[in-house]
């Protein structure tokens, strides 16, 4: 358990009010786009950073806008001659789950999780330290936590670390260099002397490259996090919940 959570919950974030809205007539279900990711999504069960289902999360399904969902495929469709499959955590969230977050972080004394997620943190400290925002990029349809899956292994690609841990060991400058792709072995930033190694560093870098490539923008405080570059509703946080708008 080695990699880091900061903005998995903020994603990119806004100190300005902009327009909700409950429309989710341009989002589609992921899956109907990319039929073979694998879902795994973290806000609807237990095993997250809160304990607990967050609200808005009705179904253990993934939204996206058509935009992103489509860059996706492309995504998709490269990392499989690869051999591997994209495995998703989190897509769209709906702003009643980011009110919960936020929620959570004020009840300090709530520690159910941080022996998985923020053991090397005190959880008073994650507002000041931008772990939790009142905003998140995740909600306006066009950002997505995500891991690969290696089809050969049976199992998620070793990235040296857990989806959403909060720490510097999730940044993806964590013991090396993203634009090179050059693994350094600095782990100087870990507060306890963690460490990944060049593997799992490579490993980070074959999902970050493929993203880029297909139209996203990576986050500098998380491996996992990627936005759209040219999302369609920059401005936008929606709020209807996360299910099967099909039924």
């Amino acid at each position: 358990m080695m990699a880091a959570i900061f903005v998995g919950f903020c994603g990119s974030c806004s100190d300005t009010e902009e327009d909700a809205s409950s429309d989710s007539g341009d989002f589609v279900m992921l899956t109907d786009v990319v039929p073979d990711a694998i879902l795994e999504i973290r806000y609807y069960g237990t095993y997250n950073f809160v304990g607990t289902r967050i609200d808005g999360y009705e179904e253990p399904t993934a939204m996206l806008t058509r935009q992103a969902a489509f860059a996706l495929k492309a995504v998709s469709d490269e990392v499989k001659k690869l051999g591997f499959r994209l495995k998703i955590y989190d897509a769209y969230r709906p702003q009643k789950g980011v009110d919960n977050f936020v929620r959570w972080a004020a009840d300090i004394p709530d520690t159910l999780m941080k022996k998985y997620f923020y053991p090397d943190l005190d959880k008073s400290v994650l507002f000041e330290q931008e772990y939790i925002y009142e905003k998140s990029g995740h909600s306006r349809g066009s950002t997505v936590d995500l891991t690969l899956f290696d089809m050969d292994a049976e199992k998620e690609l070793d990235m040296g670390g857990t989806f959403d841990w909060f720490g510097p060991e999730s940044h993806p400058d964590f013991c090396g260099n993203p634009e090179t792709g050059e693994y350094t072995g600095d782990n100087s930033k870990s507060p306890t002397g963690r460490k990944i190694t060049a593997k799992q560093f490579a490993n980070r870098m074959i999902l970050r490259r493929a993203m880029m490539a297909h139209g996203f923008k990576p986050l500098d405080t998380e491996w996992w996090h990627f936005t759209l570059i040219d999302e369609p509703y920059p401005d936008t946080y929606f709020t209807f919940p996360v299910k099967n708008t099909k039924k």
